[in-house]
């Protein structure tokens, strides 16, 4: 019996359901899989809509969709593979140079995207469906316009799998570079980039593989066994499909379209973020406190002290297209609480400090994280400005939202595990000939592998794999930094059981928790050394180091294992996939490092606290060095009532996240998810949070009043919106570098004092 599930807002023809997949009044189905709906034409269904009566099943194209009056579309899937289409040209080769190399090159773009924007935000997004669209614009053409010598030859789905599995995992391991590695810098425990780089690409490469290598036994337990639903996997899998299944005029016609408008919304967002650097006050933002101060309302430039301006950002609009109304108003909900409310309060009641810029019009920067009185030079642990103040509550929020989840998810995890001790036990004890009978065989039917002996991965492979992985980074843990050795096997203890915790996660709900992941063991690792007396500095790069294996490798486990499901829908190879992974990784390990090299260059204040000014906010960088100074100072450093607080809205928190968890969906929309909440505390650029949020009212009344342009439109926008901006970001860097860019020759006009604000 399949499960009836909801797939996220993807914009790739899945849309937001409110039913209960537990509503007794929504029809169950034995149906092998149901159908994106863009496979038909959106405008057919448009016209067609009249006809679908409530609580009917209705089939298009040999497949069955749910709907209920009032209410959007329900896919469903039992987790198999998609049937073969039988008129389909049959694929030979899959895993092919052509595909290999155009998937690590987009997985590249994403991965510079990502540096880009994690340092602004600390959001960073899978490179799959993206190379999968791309990949497909790319070389479908190509091999029908070149000949089979020169890269030419049928490109169907499963190569596009493998295009995706690239793209990936060259894409995927940028996470490092936006958090613990800045925060090394930060605290003083490396030297500089451009010496310690042989470093950096060493620790880039001991995170790189191992999550690789233990996806392989993760893919069977959770695809085949627990046939875990994975929406954004799922989401590409129909994605691939319909691109190369546009039997119909009208399709083909659908295709193209996407793949016209994410090309289009990529180049334009692209050349808006480098030419906006030229003029920043006036193309990209829009600081209404300076503005109405310098119209004749001084008291405006209140707005101006705590961020409160508007800026077109068309990353921040697409994620706000991508998220839905729950997390996009919640991180809108936080920025007002800390940095309309709480910020102020504590500057009024002399709690934190408030920098002064421009006394004169009454011109303060709240953004500084410093622990020092400007007024008169003393530095105080236990007092600082009002981020520094914001910080720890942020932190403590998102570490207890998360584990709230988690433990509600305890029971789970529970027969997750008792499943896997169980099957393990009775698959040894048979090769070895005893009587297993009093083991039930809880190996769900049907889950046996689909894929040929021939096109599976050896189990000597991955766990030769997984052997060398170990020493190597226990080696290269002690050699380049220090750090023990049992220690660094602890860390990668770590990443083996938070990755059953990240699948499972990313399985179920879509979400990959690799930040409380990381602050675990970040945590568990801290608690190890103290135990140790070993220096702070020794403790502190220990714990950034270590949670940095920690949360790298399994949150690479996690992307692998979704690439794995994409392939196993499509009816891929999944040998030609671990391939295609590990070439992405070979090729991505060396780029990542690389990559911030050319940003610490062009902007020195990502490594050097001590710069005031910094386009970048850094709040993943904040968050990390926060959780590694606490774990390794004697006294926590943090204020009374900056702790009162924390724990008070932790505990806040918590019951939130409990209310959502028991609460009917169409309830549970309306309850702030306090991750998101959190999140605003860390970062201080409010105006992400209002670019978000209008993202998502237009989505929203654009996906009511217009759902077939949204089918077509909304994600394939949303995807080059967001690269787009990141590769700007990128381009940006170098011209920085290379000293043409818009604090040489920019303008001014409308940023606050007249100076320079790109």
């Amino acid at each position: 019996m399949s499960e009836i599930v909801s797939l996220p807002k993807l914009g790739t023809g899945f849309q937001q359901s409110n039913i209960d997949r537990n509503d007794p009044s929504v029809p169950e189905i034995h149906k092998h899989e149901a159908h994106h709906l863009a496979t038909s034409d959106s405008n057919e269904y448009v016209e067609k809509k009249e006809d679908y009566s409530e609580d009917k099943v209705h089939p298009v194209d040999n497949d069955v969709f749910s709907l209920k009056e009032g209410q959007n579309i329900v896919l469903l899937n039992d987790g198999n593979p998609f049937p073969v289409d039988p008129n389909a040209p049959v694929e030979g080769q899959t895993l092919t140079f052509r595909a290999v190399f155009v998937g690590t090159v987009l997985g590249f773009i994403v991965g510079a995207s990502n540096v880009y924007l994690g340092l602004k935000t600390g959001f960073t997004f899978g490179a799959t469906l993206f190379g999968s669209i791309v990949g497909f614009a790319i070389l479908k053409p190509l091999s029908i316009a070149l000949p089979t010598r020169l890269g030419g030859g049928y490109f169907g789905p499963k190569e596009n799998v493998t295009v995706q599995s690239a793209a990936g995992s060259a894409g995927g391991l940028s996470g490092l570079f936006v958090a613990a590695v800045p925060a090394l810098y930060q605290l003083g425990l490396l030297t500089t980039p451009e010496k310690d780089i042989g470093s950096l690409i060493a620790l880039s490469f001991i995170t790189a593989f191992y999550g690789l290598f233990f996806a392989m036994p993760l893919r069977k337990y959770y695809i085949l066994k627990q046939k875990l639903t994975f929406p954004s996997p799922t989401a590409t899998a129909f994605t691939i499909r319909n691109l190369h299944s546009a039997s119909t005029p009208a399709a083909r016609k659908a295709s193209s379209k996407k793949i016209k408008i994410l090309g289009f919304s990529f180049l334009f967002s692209l050349i808006w973020t480098v030419l906006t650097k030229y003029a920043p006050g006036i193309l990209w933002g829009w600081d209404f406190g300076w503005l109405f101060s310098q119209w004749g309302a001084p008291g405006a430039i209140a707005l101006s002290n705590w961020g409160w301006s508007y800026q077109f950002t068309p990353a921040f609009h697409a994620v706000g297209f991508l998220t839905g109304p729950n997390a996009a108003f919640s991180w809108m909900f936080g920025a007002i609480l800390s940095y309309a409310i709480i910020g102020p309060s504590l500057v009024a009641t002399g709690q934190a400090y408030s920098p002064v810029i421009d006394e004169s019009i009454g011109y303060h920067s709240n953004f500084a994280m410093s622990t020092v009185n400007l007024a008169n030079g003393t530095t105080d642990p236990h007092r600082g400005t009002a981020r520094y103040w914001l910080l720890w509550p942020g932190v403590l929020v998102m570490l207890i939202a998360s584990f709230t989840e988690l433990f509600l998810q305890a029971p789970m995890f529970y027969r997750i595990f008792r499943q896997l001790i169980n099957n393990t036990r009775k698959t040894v004890g048979e090769k070895r000939g005893k009587d297993m009978s009093h083991i039930t065989d809880i190996v769900p039917e049907g889950s046996e592998d689909p894929a040929p002996q021939s096109e599976q991965v050896a189990t000597r492979t991955w766990m030769i794999g997984m052997v060398i992985s170990v020493v190597t980074t226990m080696v290269v843990g002690k050699t380049e930094f220090g750090l023990n050795p049992g220690v660094s096997f602890l860390a990668l203890i770590l990443g083996f059981v938070f990755a059953f915790v990240g699948v499972n996660a990313s399985g179920t709900t879509d979400t990959n928790p690799i930040g409380v992941i990381a602050k675990a063991g970040q945590l568990i690792i801290g608690g190890v050394t103290k135990g140790q007396g070993i220096s702070v500095a020794s403790a502190q790069r220990t714990s950034l180091i270590a949670g940095s294996v920690v949360g790298q490798s399994a949150a690479h486990s996690v992307d692998c294992v979704g690439d794995l499901k994409t392939g196993h829908l499509i009816g891929a190879s999944p040998r030609a996939q671990f391939w295609a992974q590990l070439a992405g990784s070979t090729a991505g390990f060396a780029f990542a490092p690389a990559l911030f090299l050319v940003f610490a260059k062009a902007y020195p204040c990502i490594n050097d606290p001590t710069i005031d000014t910094c386009p970048f906010s850094l709040p993943a960088v904040s968050a990390w060095k926060a959780v590694a100074i606490a774990v390794s100072s004697p006294t926590l450093p943090v204020t009374l009532s900056s702790g009162m607080t924390a724990i008070g809205l932790a505990v806040v928190a918590a019951l939130c996240h409990i209310g959502r968890f028991y609460a009917p969906p169409r309830y549970a929309i309306w309850i702030p998810n306090w991750n998101a909440v959190g999140l605003a505390f860390v970062v201080p650029q409010v105006y992400y949070a209002i670019a978000m949020s209008v993202g998502c009212i237009i989505a929203m009344i654009w996906e009511r009043r217009r759902p077939a342009t949204w089918e077509i439109w909304g994600f394939a926008l949303a995807a080059g919106m967001i690269a787009g901006e990141g590769i700007g970001g990128v381009i940006t860097a170098l011209l920085v570098i290379l000293n043409i860019d818009g604090s040489k020759y920019g303008t001014a006009v409308g940023c606050i004092l007249n100076e320079y604000c790109g």
